[in-house]
């Protein structure tokens, strides 16, 4: 199992050219048979916990490689790789998201070939990341209902950029009241036609789903 910290220095010229970059690492993953998964939410969605379970449910299906997107220290990818899952850390610093040319700078050292299914998380945060093309298969936004009711009103561009909505703890939602309709109508006043999960990663309720349409 290998752990691989890089540290982006923002003041860099890294965020040129995104869309080319993005373009770049897609071939990239295309090339090596890799599926690559963006995984956008704030802090305290369960991000973290979400690939915990999944890398559980399939580390014994594909190779994976974890990459973890903060400003600072490797708590989410030593949590990942307390799993048996490598990992690749990028510290931002500053910066409040991902951008496709700091995901190849992270890759350039490693061995693509030995991986089928990489998930990337992203720096916590429900605004910058989604305006940022990785060149992954998809982007997948995680709220939670801890997060109140409106998250999805005040934040409605992550939604519309994202691929599908991950609605995570429900397994707290009658405890504390929410009312998982109104949040899955306001991600249809956004886009109609997104898919919406609604998953526990604690108790893995909706997690056999998720997986499902995601061809896993």
């Amino acid at each position: 199992m290998t752990e691989r910290t890089v540290t982006i220095d923002v003041h860099k010229d890294l965020f040129g050219a995104n869309e080319e970059a993005a373009a770049e690492n897609a071939e990239l993953f295309s090339q090596s048979g890799i599926q690559a998964f963006d995984i956008m939410g704030s802090v305290g969605t369960g991000k973290t916990q979400l690939i915990e379970s999944l890398c559980e449910r399939l580390k014994g299906k594909f190779r994976i490689l974890m990459v973890a997107g903060d400003l600072a220290t490797r708590i989410d990818a030593d949590r990942v790789a307390a799993h048996g899952v490598d990992t690749v850390q990028i510290n931002t610093g500053t910066a409040c998201h991902l951008d496709a040319r700091m995901l190849r700078v992270a890759l350039a050292d490693v061995d693509l070939s030995e991986y089928d299914l990489i998930f990337i998380e992203n720096v916590g945060n429900l605004i910058c990341p989604a305006g940022y093309s990785l060149g992954v298969e998809k982007k997948i936004v995680v709220v939670s209902v801890t997060e109140g009711p409106y998250m999805v009103r005040k934040h409605p561009l992550t939604s519309k950029r994202a691929d599908m909505v991950v609605i995570n703890k429900i397994d707290l939602a009658e405890a504390i009241g929410f009312d998982m309709d109104a949040l899955v109508s306001d991600v249809r006043e956004v886009d109609a036609s997104i898919p919406v999960f609604k998953v526990s990663s604690k108790t893995g309720e909706g997690l056999n789903d998720l997986i499902g349409v995601l061809e896993l």
